[in-house]
C-alpha cells in the first residue's frame, strides 16, 4: 500500500487527530456547584475585574489558535481552508505531544486580509498566542505586522520564524565545523517567501554582514523596481550592499553558504565547484529538495541539508515551534522579536553539541529524544522573553519552564497511552 492511500485510510478511521478533553472532573452536585453554576459566575466576575486573571482561572494561558486560509499549503499551493484542517491537526497534534499546548485550528473561509487581521483580534481574549500558518506571502507578513501592532499576545509564523530558527541553528553549527566566523561569510539566500525572508531577518540578527537575497527576477538590491513590495525593500537595505544584478549564477563564486526555499528551482551541482572552501548547501523545498542530499555531496558540499526525514539534516520547524510556544505562554509574553528566536536558534544548535559532526548539525525527532532538548529550549525562550520585557511575569524562572514543559510532555505521553492507544470509539 502507498503512503498516500495508507495516511487517507489512517485518517479515515481516526476521524480527526485532535479532540478536547476536560481537565476536571464533574460527578457530584458539590462538582457542579464549583465548576459550573453557581460558583463559575464568582470566576466570571474576577477576570471582569482584573483581565489578567484569565491567564490564572481559564485555559488561556495554555491555548494557541492556529489560523490559515490554505492558500500557500505545504507544497500543494492554494488548496482552500477545508484542506488545510488536516494540515493544522496535525501542527495541533505537536504542540500537544511536545509542549502540553492546546491548539485549535481555526481554517477560516477569507483571502482578505483584514477580515483575517480582525478575526485574530476578536478571538484574543481566548488565546495566549496566534500560530500564522500557510498564508500566501506577502499577504501573510503584513498580516504579521499589523497583529504584532495590534495585539497584546505574541504572533507566530511557521514558516517565517520556525523554518528561520531551525536553518540558523544549523548554519551556526555549519560554520563551528567550517571553522568560519557568521560576519565573514558570504551567505545567498535563494527565495523570499516566508522562510526565505525569516532566514534572512534571523541571519542579520545573528551578524551576518555579507547576504544576498533572490527572488525570482534575480538578485534584490536597493533601489531595484521590478518585482519589489515592502518586504523585499526592508532586507534590500542591508543585504547586496555592492548591488550585483543577476540571477544565482552570477552570486554564487566563493559563496560560503547557499539556501533555497523555492519549490520550482534546480540547483545545478556544478555550482557547489564555484563555491568556497567547505560550501554548505542547504535545500529546503520539501518533499522534492532543490538539489537532493546525495547530489550536493557529490558535487562537493562539506555540508548539507534539507527538508527530508530520510536524510541527514533535516531542517523541520516542528523541533522548535512546540517549545517557543511553551516558552511564551509560560511567560505570558506580550509580543515576539528577532533576539527571542535568535536565543531560540542558538539554543537549538548547543542542543547537539558534544555530537557535532557534518551529518549532525541540528536535533532531529528521529535521532534526539524531544524530552531531551525540546524543554530546556522552552526555557532559554522564556529566559529571553523576560529579559526582552516582553513578559507580564515579574520574574521567570527558567529551570522551572524546563522542568514544567518535561512534565507536560510525560503527562501528555501518559495520557497517550491510556486514551489514543485504545483507538476511537465508533
Amino acid at each position: 500500500m502507498s503512503i498516500r492511500s495508507s495516511s487517507i485510510a489512517a485518517h479515515k478511521r481516526a476521524r480527526g487527530k485532535i479532540e478536547m478533553l476536560p481537565r476536571v472532573r464533574i460527578e457530584t452536585p458539590a462538582d457542579l456547584t464549583m465548576y459550573y453554576t453557581p460558583g463559575v459566575a464568582y470566576v466570571a466576575e474576577a477576570i471582569a475585574k482584573r483581565r489578567e486573571l484569565a491567564y490564572e482561572l481559564t485555559s488561556k494561558g495554555n491555548s494557541v489558535a492556529i489560523i490559515s486560509d490554505g492558500t500557500r499549503l505545504l507544497g500543494l499551493g492554494d488548496v482552500g481552508a477545508y484542506a488545510a484542517i488536516t494540515v493544522m491537526e496535525s501542527k495541533s497534534v505537536i504542540y500537544k505531544r511536545y509542549a502540553g499546548i492546546d491548539a485549535v485550528p481555526l481554517c477560516i473561509e477569507t483571502r482578505d486580509e483584514d477580515r483575517i487581521v480582525d478575526l485574530c483580534k476578536n478571538i484574543e481574549p481566548s488565546f495566549g498566542m496566534i500560530h500564522l500558518e500557510d498564508i500566501e506571502s506577502p499577504k501573510c507578513f503584513s498580516i504579521q505586522d499589523r497583529l504584532n501592532k495590534e495585539l497584546n499576545i505574541p504572533v507566530f509564523h511557521d514558516d517565517r520564524h520556525g523554518t528561520a530558527v531551525v536553518a540558523i541553528a544549523g548554519v551556526i553549527n555549519s560554520l563551528k565545523l567550517a571553522g568560519k566566523r557568521m560576519r565573514d561569510v558570504k551567505i545567498v539566500v535563494n527565495g523570499t517567501g516566508a522562510a526565505g525572508l525569516g532566514i534572512i531577518e534571523l541571519l542579520k540578527t545573528a551578524g551576518a554582514n555579507r547576504i544576498y537575497a533572490l527572488d525570482s527576477r534575480g538578485l534584490i538590491y536597493k533601489g531595484r523596481q521590478k518585482g519589489m513590495n515592502p518586504f523585499k525593500v526592508r532586507i534590500s537595505e542591508y543585504t547586496n550592499r555592492d548591488r550585483v544584478d543577476g540571477n544565482v549564477s552570477d552570486i554564487i563564486d566563493d559563496t560560503d553558504i547557499f539556501i533555497s526555499a523555492v519549490p520550482s528551482y534546480k540547483f545545478e551541482r556544478s555550482n557547489i565547484s564555484r563555491m568556497a572552501d567547505k560550501p554548505v548547501v542547504f535545500a529546503l523545498s520539501n518533499p522534492d529538495p532543490e538539489i537532493s542530499y546525495k547530489d550536493a555531496k557529490r558535487g562537493g558540499a562539506f555540508i548539507a541539508a534539507t527538508g527530508r526525514s530520510d536524510c541527514p539534516n533535516q531542517i523541520n520547524n516542528m523541533i522548535c515551534y512546540p517549545s517557543i510556544g511553551r516558552g511564551l505562554l509560560d511567560t505570558r509574553a506580550r509580543s515576539l522579536n528577532q533576539n527571542i528566536l535568535y536565543t531560540a536558534a542558538k539554543q537549538l544548535a548547543d542542543t547537539v553539541a558534544d555530537e557535532l559532526s557534518t551529518d549532525n548539525i541540528i536535533p532531529t525527532i528521529a535521532n534526539n529524544n524531544p524530552i531531551d532538548f525540546m524543554p530546556d529550549l522552552a526555557g532559554a525562550v522564556g529566559e529571553a522573553t523576560f529579559r526582552e520585557r516582553l513578559s507580564r511575569l515579574k520574574r521567570v524562572n527558567r529551570r522551572s519552564i524546563t522542568d514544567g514543559t518535561k512534565r507536560r510532555i510525560e503527562r501528555y505521553t501518559d495520557i497517550e497511552r491510556m486514551i489514543v492507544g485504545k483507538g476511537r470509539p465508533d
